[in-house]
């Protein structure tokens, strides 16, 4: 049963599901979520599947010594929430103010059961790239050394958002430290030996606005 429809959520039925997923028996919804606002949490019943269509998520655990442990970002178009078993894993949280698309995981993976090629195709592009996230994520966390771990997270936004001029990273930088298994204050320390280098510059107070000013460079710090 979804239970997040509150005066921080709005919920709007929409005519038809995203165009990336075609199967036109499963009934889209669309959530509007304001930032940090639970999507779902972890051990709820996973019976929906998500994909974001503006904004951000990110999916966490909490450690058994109290620290936040993100396993993942979604951004725009990437697929969320599907599960092998009956219980989420993960509890997931709009980064920003997050627009999603929501379908019941049962009338969604129907056209796999009837033979539907199409949905079929589309759902296991989305699923694998989620995958692909998910194997990069624990290749970056293996990286020795700090340095490394942020020139790897910013290669990867920077391949996810297309080489934008400017890198609008939805995410603070508490929950980059926490992708990377760092401290706030290491992740700071390395944006800034990488700003000293030439590699990168900062727009706003925040430093969300990354302008990366040698991306070849940056590119071979994690080659």
């Amino acid at each position: 049963m979804l239970v997040r429809n509150s005066s921080n959520a709005a919920l709007k039925s929409v005519s038809g599901p995203p165009s990336e997923l075609v199967n036109q028996d499963a009934s889209w919804t669309e959530y509007k979520y304001r930032g940090d606002l639970e999507i779902f949490g972890e051990a709820e019943p996973a019976e929906y599947v998500y994909q974001v269509r503006e904004g951000a998520v990110r999916t966490h655990k909490l450690l058994s010594d109290g620290r936040r442990q993100i396993n993942a970002f979604h951004l725009r178009g990437d697929i969320f929430g599907v599960e092998s078993e009956d219980l989420h894993r993960f509890t997931a949280e709009a980064v920003v103010h997050t627009t999603v698309w929501i379908a019941k995981r049962r009338s969604l993976f129907a056209g796999l059961a009837t033979g539907d090629i199409p949905t079929t195709n589309n759902l296991r592009h989305l699923i694998s790239g989620t995958l692909e996230q998910a194997e990069k994520h624990l290749l970056l966390l293996g990286r020795q050394s700090a340095l490394e771990k942020v020139a790897s997270f910013l290669v990867e936004m920077d391949r996810r958002l297309g080489e934008p001029e400017v890198m609008a990273l939805p995410m603070t930088r508490r929950d980059v430290a926490d992708y990377l298994g760092l401290t706030i204050e290491t992740v700071a320390r390395a944006l800034s030996i990488l700003r000293d280098e030439g590699v990168l510059g900062f727009i706003g107070q925040t430093q969300r606005q990354i302008v990366l000013h040698d991306r070849r460079k940056l590119y071979q710090r994690v080659n």
